[in-house]
């Protein structure tokens, strides 16, 4: 009885192309495969009589030989008993290792819809969790997920071309997406499927694998980086042998990107990712993490691009913060080291995550910087672009700020009011001059005392700077009386003496 069922199913191939490597010889007859002649609907429709013979006929004719092993790859999983299904599983996978050309639509069509439909039954397949797969089917997958989604991306030459600013602000869409979608949603699925043994699959997910698939972040296409996001993150989550090396290579991205390039499509879903590593890093840190922090995230804030990922580098640092508070002070000096002097609209964007920053900063850690961070402000405060003294303003308007700066005000207000002196007296636009002057009103009722004192410092000040410019003046004047005088004793030739020179300007 078992071998009379057996024999309803289609012929095994032959030894020869069982045995053969099924991701080389596919990869390798791409051309061939997408070239051969395939059956079109007439004679699909004539021979609807004999299914089995016609997916064979279009099997062999869209693949070559050597992919299809074992049980055949095109019949339904529901076809075949149990315990076969491990085989079709596999046949599918190599038979999907074929790689069409996305770029022209009108090319293999049919070809490109029978690797669909394989591989939505792949994705059907690993979502039902029907047993643990082999090694051997591990192996296949990763063959499979290599063979289609590691690609090298083509030059990006946009960035050279004569448009205008915004172009390089267009995302490129993947032609190949609506098919490439299906393989990371295989990937997604079989990562976190309980069906793959992580002792196992760690010696396919490798090294090699992980670097090929975080250069994939690379991509233009928002969609693919956006599933890459979420893959990543399983494998962090599953291979935690995997765990220090994935670090490494993302923070060697990091630096890349940093110090040599500038160009990557791919910081802010890495740094997405990482935020939610670091909420996880257990107490104490490491001094590999901390390192991380120093060397690899505060170093972004130095790229012109910045701004299109700060809010993920913003929330990174601040888990780093709320994490060990120790690392306020540290993170606040890398902000002021790589602090925009020339760029406006970085600059806000700087003085937003400080007060982010300063709302996760306590009492300790703010002290060991309020004297740099209040120059820093001070010289926000004057700045000609109202945009930016206005935000620098309005950091007032924060309680926990205002609390920290009330208990230091003998040191803060000193630096500050020279600043809103000058904004009071000198601002072109009234928003900040009205702004100043209540914050002017805070300082003094604050500790009118320290006011009063800081005002007529500043005022001795002015008084000793008008002197010492009148001084300067006055040497000036009498230096250049002297040299006329002395031009007008010169005739000819004659030489005249240093000494002599000098003892008339004295």
């Amino acid at each position: 009885m078992w071998k009379q069922f057996l024999s309803k199913f289609p012929r095994k191939s032959s030894k020869s192309d069982a045995t053969s490597d099924p991701l080389s010889s596919s990869c390798s007859n791409n051309a061939a495969a997408s070239g051969n002649s395939i059956q079109r609907t007439s004679s699909l429709n004539a021979a609807s009589n004999r299914p089995g013979a016609a997916v064979k006929r279009m099997s062999s004719a869209v693949f070559p030989s050597s992919v299809v092993t074992g049980i055949e790859p095109l019949l339904s999983f529901k076809d075949v008993p149990n315990q076969e299904k491990q085989n079709l599983f596999i046949g599918k996978l190599n038979l999907c290792c074929v790689v069409f050309d996305f770029s022209d639509p009108n090319k293999d069509p049919v070809e490109k819809d029978l690797k669909r439909q394989a591989l939505m039954e792949l994705l059907e397949y690993i979502s039902s969790g029907t047993g643990r797969f082999s090694e051997q089917a591990i192996a296949a997958s990763c063959k499979m997920f290599a063979a289609n989604l590691f690609r090298v991306f083509p030059p990006n030459y946009r960035s050279g071309s004569l448009g205008g600013e915004n172009d390089e602000d267009e995302p490129t869409f993947d032609p190949a997406w609506p098919h490439l979608q299906i393989v990371y949603d295989l990937l997604l699925k079989f990562i976190a499927s309980s069906s793959l043994d992580t002792k196992v699959g760690k010696k396919h997910v490798d090294h090699a694998f992980i670097l090929r698939l975080l250069d994939l972040f690379d991509s233009e296409d928002p969609r693919e980086r956006d599933c890459l996001k979420t893959i990543l993150h399983r494998i962090y989550g599953k291979f935690m042998v995997h765990r220090p090396f994935i670090r490494k290579a993302v923070s060697n991205i990091f630096y890349r990107f940093v110090f040599e390039t500038e160009k990557h499509n791919g910081i802010a879903e890495l740094l997405e990712v990482f935020g939610s590593v670091v909420s996880g890093f257990a107490l104490p840190l490491k001094e590999e993490h901390k390192m991380f922090l120093r060397k690899a995230l505060i170093p972004l804030h130095k790229s012109k691009t910045v701004g299109s990922y700060l809010q993920q580098l913003t929330y990174c640092v601040t888990q780093f913060i709320e994490k060990e508070p120790n690392l306020a002070s540290v993170v606040i000096r890398g902000l002021l080291k790589f602090w925009p002097l020339t760029n406006s609209q970085k600059e806000l964007m700087f003085l937003s995550e400080l007060e982010e920053i300063l709302e996760a900063t306590n009492m300790i850690e703010f002290q060991k910087i309020m004297v740099p961070l209040s120059h820093r402000i001070g010289c926000c405060l004057n700045s000609s672009h109202f945009q930016v003294a206005e935000r620098a303003l309005f950091l007032w308007n924060n309680d926990h700020l205002v609390t920290l700066i009330a208990q230091n005000r003998q040191t803060i207000l000193p630096i500050i009011f020279p600043a809103l002196e000058r904004n009071t007296r000198n601002h072109w636009n009234q928003a900040v001059l009205n702004v100043t002057l209540n914050v002017r009103k805070m300082f003094s009722e604050m500790d009118e005392e320290l006011f009063l004192a800081c005002q007529s410092k500043l005022a001795e000040e002015e008084e000793q700077r008008v002197a010492t410019e009148e001084k300067r003046r006055l040497t000036w004047v009498h230096l250049e009386t002297a040299a006329a005088a002395a031009a007008k004793r010169v005739t000819g030739n004659t030489p005249v003496l240093v000494s002599s020179l000098a003892a008339n300007l004295s």
